[in-house]
């Protein structure tokens, strides 16, 4: 019986994913009284993990881009040759596309969207965001095998060292029916997914020249950029950049939304963001009922001042 994590590298680093995911991991062994294992592909510094509490790595070295079933495969035989009983993964666009295929070759219950800590380990029951982050349930899983899908910044990042043996494996040569025909590289500085801050700009700008105003507050903060539908549509910003239902979700600590209406589709995939602050100079702007915070007046008077004001604040 063990815990077994994915961790999620990026150009062979941990990703921010794989801190928060190790730290739930660490808790949920320390409250089972079992042991915590990782998984991870072609790591160039696995030691790094062990801050977080992993006791033992599995590190795959494979050439094959990015292919779920693949991946999916080669998780799920070294899940089983680890005695896995819990095996615990972020809320990646990756990890979506793996973990349901994972869950059918494992006959496991896989839980999305967890938000916190189990409220019990036995029996297993989690709290998960359903409805598109309108509402909460809480989700007993009945299984042998189980899965865990967090949201990413729902459980925060907490180091716990732990003895760390470190396992290289490679495997012998796969075939999958699913192909993989080019893979095109998002070239976001921050990306949206780990971002902790997140500052979006709608048609409010009227038009790319004043993107700048979204990426001098970003730039401050130590943001990642984003957009609303409309946006990406009319090839003012790239579509990696639209969250929405129809883009990426985000789950950040902060969400800035400048001129952005708040249509219902865009507030689908926000919702997860624990703070939301709206500029916008329509006082009727769906996102007021949304926010958290909200600023009634034009942007391109209000977010000069607000960078300003971050200026002198940082420069204390």
């Amino acid at each position: 019986m063990a815990i077994i994590v994915y961790l999620e590298t990026e150009n062979g680093n941990f990703k921010k994913t794989a801190l928060e995911v190790s730290s739930y991991g660490r808790k949920l062994a320390d409250e089972m009284k079992t042991n915590l294992y990782g998984i991870t592909f072609n790591a160039v510094d696995p030691l790094k993990i062990q801050k977080y509490g992993v006791e033992k790595l599995i590190n795959i070295k494979t050439d094959h881009v990015f292919n779920p079933k693949i991946y999916a495969d080669l998780l799920c035989k070294n899940f089983n040759d680890l005695g896995g009983t819990i095996f615990i993964t972020g809320s990646s666009a990756d990890s979506r596309f793996i973990f349901p295929v994972v869950s059918i070759s494992l006959d496991a219950a896989y839980a999305t969207n967890v938000v916190e800590f189990p409220s019990s380990v036995s029996p297993l029951v989690l709290k998960r965001s359903v409805f598109t982050n309108k509402g909460f349930v809480f989700t007993e899983l009945k299984t042998n095998k189980k899965i865990i899908g967090i949201l990413n910044n729902s459980y925060g990042i907490h180091k716990s060292e732990r003895k760390l043996e470190v396992k290289d494996y490679i495997p012998e040569s796969i075939d999958s029916k699913l192909k993989v025909e080019s893979v095109k590289e998002d070239k976001e500085k921050i990306s949206i997914a780990d971002a902790e801050i997140v500052v979006s700009g709608g048609r409010g700008l009227k038009g790319p020249e004043n993107w700048t105003l979204i990426e001098d507050l970003a730039k401050i903060l130590g943001a990642a950029t984003a957009c609303s539908k409309p946006v990406s549509d009319m090839g003012w910003r790239p579509h990696s950049e639209h969250v929405g239902q129809t883009g990426k979700p985000v789950a950040s600590n902060l969400y800035i939304a400048i001129g952005v209406s708040g249509a219902i589709q865009h507030l689908a995939g926000i919702n997860a963001s624990k703070c939301k602050v709206v500029i916008n100079n329509d006082p009727e702007a769906p996102f007021f009922k949304a926010a958290d915070y909200g600023i009634v007046g034009d942007a391109f008077d209000v977010v000069p001042k607000l960078i300003d004001s971050l200026k002198k604040f940082k420069s204390r």
